[in-house]
């Protein structure tokens, strides 16, 4: 084989390794929610998919000694209403949607609000960009997820 079929074939071999590890980028799996006055951790949410849709379930409240630590959504409204956290979905019906997921929803259990949601995984898998909005996306607030250990 001469060196520039050999370099041809390993430019290719490379560019099929990349394209690969990008598409393993996927919002499903643990991310840890990040307090956004604080700076600390505040929940791990478990992201899975059923149906072809992305649902996200809390997993986990990081919760200081003297606050509830099985809290119950309060300002929640409906069948929810008065539910626990843990193990409440919260993130319902994203569809994958070029390289974001969109067209669902997520709920505050802060202050029990919905709001239209779009995820999109950046930084090779390890941060989830989170958009929560109100009619149009520019309306709205955005959080970063890391990758939950």
């Amino acid at each position: 084989m001469t060196a520039s079929r050999w370099l041809g074939l390993a430019t290719l071999t490379v560019l099929f390794a990349t394209s690969a590890l990008a598409e393993e980028a996927t919002p499903v799996g643990r991310w840890t929610t990040i307090d956004d006055e604080t700076k600390k951790p505040k929940s791990v949410i478990a992201i899975y998919e059923e149906g072809g849709k992305l649902f996200g379930k809390i997993e986990k409240l990081y919760r200081e000694p003297n606050e509830e630590q099985n809290p119950v959504c309060d300002k929640c409204e409906g069948t929810l209403k008065n539910q626990p956290i843990i193990g409440m979905v919260i993130m319902r019906d994203l569809k994958k949607d070029d390289d974001e997921w969109t067209g669902g929803s997520i709920l505050d259990p802060a202050n029990g609000k919905t709001y239209k949601c779009k995820i999109a995984v950046e930084d090779k898998g390890k941060k989830l960009k989170v958009r929560g909005y109100v009619g149009m996306a520019l309306l709205g607030r955005t959080q970063h997820w890391v990758r939950a250990e």
